[in-house]
């Protein structure tokens, strides 16, 4: 999603400064062309030989620096970049940005170009809740500036409260996210279940499975990147929650199906990447139970058949994760639960086991024919699985 796109990253005058290096490395890292121009406060703070060796391209701290072909920095920077983002913003930069003040490198920029532009604000908590700052923000929003609010916590100061940069996790997700508005899904709503359902023997213990949730999160986000609007439900898992999305947190099967039945009132697609226990315990005890001289029986009761239960003018696309005759029992299910596709996969093969971040996957439609793919990234899969949604839906 990020190779080979130019990104121009400014840098303003705020302690946080340091975090926008983690982020400029990422960035170059995943395949950006990164440029990076800083105010004149920002060098004070980092200086921009750090921002060089991160990303490999000159820093531009100036308004009179040279240029490639002798073009205008301001401009060449500004007609160059496929989005512009700003981090820290500090609240001087977004008041004058917001009543259009061009008095450096980076102010003239972001006049300049016709890219989208990302403003992730950090600052002592007094200057952003100051009504002057949330009114530069909210003119900045209904001029089409994507805003990441800032977020609670310690700041530089050592006081606690709103005004710390968010996680860069975050802001990646964000940059991905408007990127992508315009992708192949824009306009569509898919709904993407992850992770292992838990299902409750008593407060301290759970049936479960091995699902790591990683197909399901990487699903969510690929469908983020090309523009679609995504509902994640999703059950505990060790992953932190993707940005640019509603995400509902379920445990049980129950739990799930309840949300899927709610998400699914208004989508294009439900993918059900989650492992839903086929058990749960007819009775959870309200207390521990102790550990006595003999065994432990526990009388089972089947789980909710989601993909059977749950109706709706929407493509069905399930997941079969086998351990024998991969083919035919992924197709057995295809038909038996009506779904418009399903993705097949070997989980006793050692390089395709649940926790991994690889997947060796077969899709398998309704025309029945098995689509085999190699061993890919869980994100790499994901675009090829929803390559064929966007197929279905057309």
């Amino acid at each position: 999603m990020l190779k080979n796109k130019t990104i121009v990253l400014g840098v303003s005058g705020g302690i946080a400064a340091y975090k926008a290096a983690d982020l400029a490395s990422k960035l170059a890292q995943a395949g950006a062309n990164v440029r990076v121009v800083m105010t004149w406060e920002a060098t004070e703070l980092v200086k921009p030989l750090t921002f060089q060796a991160l990303t490999g391209n000159p820093v531009v701290t100036g308004m009179f620096e040279p240029a490639p072909l002798s073009a205008i920095t301001h401009v060449s920077l500004a007609d160059e970049a496929d989005i512009v983002v700003i981090v820290p913003a500090t609240a001087n930069i977004i008041a004058k940005i917001a009543a259009g003040i061009a008095d450096d490198i980076l102010t003239c920029t972001v006049l300049a170009t016709t890219a989208p532009i990302v403003l992730s604000p950090a600052m002592h908590n007094n200057m952003y809740v100051n009504p002057v700052t949330q009114e530069n923000i909210a003119r900045l929003k209904k001029r089409g500036f994507t805003i990441i609010p800032a977020v609670h916590g310690r700041l530089a100061s050592g006081s606690i409260g709103y005004g710390r940069l968010p996680e860069i996790t975050e802001i990646m997700g964000t940059i991905q996210q408007t990127l992508g508005k315009n992708g192949d899904l824009a306009g569509k709503r898919i709904v993407v279940t992850a992770g292992g359902t838990q299902e409750v023997i008593d407060p301290v213990r759970y049936i479960g499975n091995r699902s790591s949730g990683k197909m399901g999160y990487a699903l969510a986000e690929a469908a983020r990147d090309r523009g679609s609007a995504v509902t994640l439900i999703t059950t505990p898992t060790a992953l932190g929650i993707p940005a640019g999305m509603e995400t509902v947190k379920v445990q049980s099967a129950i739990e799930m199906k309840d949300a899927v039945v709610k998400a699914t009132a208004k989508t294009d697609a439900l993918i059900m990447a989650a492992a839903v226990a086929d058990y749960m315990p007819e009775t959870a005890s309200a207390q521990k139970i102790k550990k006595g001289a003999g065994g432990l029986t526990l009388e089972l009761v089947k789980t909710p058949d989601i993909l059977s239960e749950i109706k709706g003018k929407f493509l069905k696309i399930g997941f079969a994760a086998e351990t024998q005759d991969l083919i035919a029992n992924a197709q057995k299910k295809l038909t038996a639960k009506s779904l418009d596709m399903i993705v097949a996969n070997d989980v006793s093969a050692k390089d395709s086991v649940f926790g991994s971040d690889n997947n060796k996957i077969t899709i398998i439609k309704k025309d029945g024919k098995p689509q085999a793919l190699p061993l890919m990234s869980k994100r790499e899969a994901a675009d090829k699985i929803l390559d064929n949604v966007v197929k279905l839906l057309k």
